[in-house]
């Protein structure tokens, strides 16, 4: 069975397809969010914290962390913002991090501080890329997520996607890195857009467990992208999802209804033991109303408070293709 290890400093969470699903936090991420990046620039980190907190909270599995507030010259500036953004969320919460970037220096820089063991977020076919992140995932012995887009761009063909994506595990493995640590995103396509986009990623994601074997992720809330009501589609599709075998997303864990669905594909898949998750979070519940998430354990900012989405980037190259 694959299983794919991150961690914090003090705590280690498993994904894999026997495995509670893992809910990647996608909020600390200022692409698309021009406060959060104006704040960011300026060193006010008070939306960082309360996101942090909030997510925590909420349910999440691990946290995604990105500091992309510009692209002028993001190797001079995402390095340093994106360590001081690292050290202020894991002295917050003790939930692992995926550390995302599209700059190699950033990340580089990044395990250098981040404790435990992160998820690299992401690389993907291209040459470039793949010569780049694969030594510092290999050197530093952490996971890392594999986009199945390349120099072509982001295919159509279902059939195209896959092959890139075992092209990256094949290269990964040529590094010393393994199957296990290789978490696949086959890409999720808007289905305003493209009719087919959900039969099409089950189909992957079944090719993707069956034939590589590894687990998998996406921008969750691109299923839904330019549509009414985003939210029930999102929550529709998480259970289909998981019945299909994706193990991971990066998405918002602060949406009850989304929630709610993960939780309850939990149940359904037998993930959740003796259904005690939906037991302690749901056992108040009130018709009409929204149980509080479960409680989760979090440090005071101390510290860090003084110092003050991938999504976005998935969306940008959904709409260029």
């Amino acid at each position: 069975m694959t299983r794919t290890i991150v961690a914090s400093a003090t705590r280690e969470i498993v994904i894999g397809f026997d495995q509670p699903f893992c809910v990647i936090g996608e909020r600390i991420n200022p692409t698309g969010r021009k406060k959060l990046a104006a704040e960011m620039q300026a060193g006010n980190f008070e939306t960082v914290i309360k996101d942090a907190l909030e997510q925590a909270a909420c349910g999440a599995t691990m946290l995604d962390v990105n500091a992309g507030v510009t692209s002028v010259d993001p190797n001079a500036t995402e390095p340093g913002l994106l360590v001081q953004t690292l050290e202020i969320v894991q002295g917050l919460v003790d939930l692992p991090l995926s550390i995302d970037s599209s700059v190699t220096a950033a990340i580089e820089a990044g395990l250098r501080v981040a404790k435990g063991r992160p998820l690299v977020n992401s690389v993907t076919g291209e040459e470039e890329k793949l010569e780049a992140i694969l030594p510092l995932v290999k050197k530093y012995n952490v996971p890392v997520v594999a986009i199945s887009n390349d120099e072509t761009g982001i295919s159509m063909d279902p059939d195209v996607r896959f092959a890139v994506a075992k092209k990256i595990v094949e290269r990964a493995m040529d590094h010393g890195i393994k199957p296990e640590d290789v978490v696949v995103d086959p890409l999720v396509m808007p289905i305003g857009a493209l009719g087919d986009a959900g039969r099409q990623v089950f189909a992957l994601l079944r090719r993707l467990r069956e034939e590589l074997k590894v687990n998998t992720t996406c921008g969750l809330s691109n299923i839904s992208f330019g549509l009414p009501h985003r939210h029930g589609i999102n929550a529709g599709f998480i259970p289909m999802v998981i019945g299909a075998g994706m193990t991971s997303a990066i998405m918002n864990p602060v949406r009850p209804q989304e929630m709610e669905a993960v939780r309850a594909a939990n149940v359904l898949n037998g993930t959740d033991r003796d259904c005690m998750t939906w037991i302690k979070t749901y056992k108040d519940f009130k018709p009409g109303e929204h149980a509080a998430p479960p409680p989760v354990a979090v440090t005071a900012p101390g510290d860090a408070a003084a110092g003050g989405r991938r999504r976005g980037g998935r969306e940008a190259r959904m709409a260029r293709a």
